[in-house]
């Protein structure tokens, strides 16, 4: 590492320190904004949209060009607060971002995260929620849902079944924000149960249901990024908050612990290319404000490990024999498709998330037959960088018919129609091995 930029990062502007206390959306502004304007080279910071009562809804960018994507550089996000009595997550990301930003140049891990990470954070997706709530409580409190009586978690297009929720104006902030951005790897973050629950969160026969589970494709990945968070929080180790269910090594499938209609997590993987996974931090939905240091030393190893799970897999551009990248071509990996065909964007970038392991890549240009290639996943991937493997696609004649827009899949139940049969529902024990080998040694 060049040591200037440790000199560098001594030099660094300090922000006033951050306490362990509940921020309101005025104390809130205020801290987003003068790390914003304290770290001006690595943070950008900026509202999605509004609240119905008009709050801003703040994301704030961590990374070396903050201010837009750079070419080989993955998009990792973590949203809070959906639910507005639900607040250690809040405060858990607040106090992650002055992490970052007081880490830069200071601690080598921190520092090629954000060398080769753009992270952006919100910490309340449902500020009028939060604000709504005047006796705080465990278990609910009437700022759960936004201020038309929403609840945010429920709102969200449903590839199962038709959702019929009005949209509300923080989901359609989400919902475009996702189509401004290549995320490639998300969590939300909740209370009420300490547990990492991944897709999917509803199902049909053909996603496992009829074996109360409802699998991804990708679920190996999926249970090695839950197992990820959880066996680096000491707390997420079976029944902690004493109910009726046990999570096993703090881990669950979304439909197997129940199943939800419009929940963000599935919207995310199915729409936006986004793999995200809800993460429950506490038994208590609003607990004291003593509390807050525990969770946060509980929480900090994990929230670091995930982001750095972004660099998992393969990443790359797509290119003609001219050598320009290719917009809206599909790559996928040829035994596990997605229901809506995960593209390249305008770049013509590709990111795929898996865990080591040979795998064929499918890749479609529209109007041509597929084009087939192997990678071989190392066991040990490249500090803070999936494996780079870009593509030049050998066909003769013409591609620049490709048009630019990534033309979205409808949002409507796409697997309403699938027979219910599908390899999703048929987890191998080798997969289980795999990603039991990852938690232990990696």
């Amino acid at each position: 590492m060049d040591f200037a930029c440790l000199w560098l990062g001594l030099l660094l502007p300090l922000v006033a320190a951050l306490d362990f206390s509940y921020h309101h959306q005025e104390d809130m502004e205020a801290f987003l904004k003068s790390v914003a304007q304290n770290y001006t080279s690595i943070t950008h910071l900026h509202s999605i949209g509004k609240s119905v009562k008009g709050r801003n809804l703040w994301v704030l960018v961590v990374g070396r060009s903050p201010k837009e994507h750079r070419i080989g550089i993955p998009e990792f996000k973590y949203v809070a607060n959906m639910h507005g009595d639900e607040t250690v997550g809040r405060e858990l990301l607040l106090h992650l971002i002055d992490y970052l930003v007081t880490s830069d140049g200071k601690d080598l891990e921190i520092t090629n995260l954000i060398n080769n990470t753009r992270i952006h954070i919100m910490p309340s997706m449902n500020p009028d929620g939060f604000e709504n709530v005047k006796k705080p409580d465990c278990f609910y409190s009437n700022g759960r849902e936004n201020d038309n009586f929403y609840d945010l978690n429920r709102n969200f297009p449903d590839a199962f079944e038709f959702n019929n929720e009005t949209r509300q104006p923080e989901t359609v902030a989400v919902m475009e924000w996702l189509k401004t951005e290549t995320f490639v790897l998300s969590a939300n973050l909740h209370g009420g149960a300490l547990v990492a629950s991944y897709p999917f969160d509803n199902g049909v026969p053909a996603t496992g249901t009829l074996h109360s589970r409802s699998l991804t494709p990708d679920d190996d990945v999926f249970q090695y990024l839950a197992n990820t968070y959880a066996s680096r929080n000491p707390n997420m180790k079976g029944d902690q908050c004493k109910s009726k269910m046990n999570f096993p090594n703090g881990v669950t499938n979304g439909y197997s612990w129940y199943p939800l209609k419009g929940g963000m997590q599935d919207y995310n993987y199915v729409w936006a290319q986004c793999f995200e996974i809800t993460l429950e931090l506490s038994c208590c939905k609003y607990p004291r404000e003593e509390k807050l240091p525990s969770f946060w030393n509980h929480n900090k190893a994990s929230l670091i490990e995930y982001m750095k799970q972004v660099h998992l897999g393969v990443k790359g551009q797509v290119f003609d024999q001219n050598g320009n990248p290719l917009p809206n071509v599909i790559v996928e990996v040829q035994d596990r498709k997605h229901i809506c065909p995960y593209k390249t964007n305008k770049f013509g970038e590709y990111y795929l998330l898996l865990l080591p392991g040979s795998y064929t890549l499918n890749v479609t240009v529209p109007g041509h037959n597929p084009y087939l290639t192997k990678v071989i996943i190392p066991k040990k991937s490249q500090d803070f960088s999936a494996l780079k493997k870009d593509i030049l696609i050998p066909f003769r004649g013409q591609l620049d018919s490709i048009p630019v827009s990534n033309p979205p899949c409808p949002l409507i139940p796409l697997y309403s129609n699938l027979p219910s049969h599908s390899a999703a529902t048929k987890p191998s024990l080798f997969l289980f091995l795999v990603t039991l080998f990852h938690i232990l040694f990696k």
